[in-house]
């Protein structure tokens, strides 16, 4: 993905900063997996907090706010699921401007899952003519595989429903800290002292 990032001009990488914010950085952090061990260690999973000694630390949404840097969204619109939504098929085929056939092709069942594979994806923001679809298809890229990633080089159909409210100015900040929570408290669960998603 970083590739295609470090290709594009600067008009583009400005778009996708005044649409999404600061999601790009995150390919530029290196991650200190003795660290990450360490704070899972003191991760209180009843209390959802970082424990040290007798200070208790949690994440909160507006560091997540300042870190992500998201200009577009409006705060007091937070993501939630809908009860009916559109199809995986439906969700694609408007964020990629592709056929439905195109889509249907290309969607594979993972587990329990349906995905799309990322080399799909990139394909099509090499090869798309329109510039903010571009950028729509690459930042759909990063939720699905660096922020909530579920099965190795594939974006989930989950990442398109919160995606899908983005382009409504809704927030994606409470649905990120709720990951790093359920990441935390996985990786104390199992023991594996590792994140499974966000982080």
């Amino acid at each position: 993905m970083k590739e295609i990032w470090v290709q594009w001009d600067d008009e583009v990488k400005q778009l996708f900063y005044c649409n999404y914010g600061d999601l790009p950085y995150l390919f530029d952090i290196n991650v200190d997996e003795h660290l990450f061990r360490a704070l899972a260690q003191f991760w209180n999973s009843a209390y959802s907090c970082f424990t040290f000694g007798e200070v208790d630390m949690v994440p909160t949404m507006e560091e997540y706010t300042a870190l992500l840097r998201c200009p577009r969204i409006q705060v007091d619109k937070v993501y939630s699921r809908a009860a009916n939504v559109l199809t995986f098929t439906k969700k694609l085929t408007r964020i990629t401007e592709m056929s439905e056939q195109w889509v249907t092709a290309r969607i594979k069942q993972k587990g329990e899952n349906r995905c799309i594979l990322w080399r799909s994806l990139r394909d099509q923001i090499l090869a798309h003519p329109d510039t903010k679809k571009k950028v729509d298809v690459f930042a759909l890229s990063i939720y699905g595989l660096v922020i909530f990633p579920k099965a190795l080089g594939h974006i989930d159909e989950a990442v398109t429903d919160l995606f899908d409210k983005l382009d409504r100015r809704v927030t994606p900040v409470p649905a990120i800290l709720a990951e790093t929570f359920r990441s935390l408290n996985a990786c104390r669960r199992t023991g594996e002292e590792r994140f499974v998603g966000c982080a």
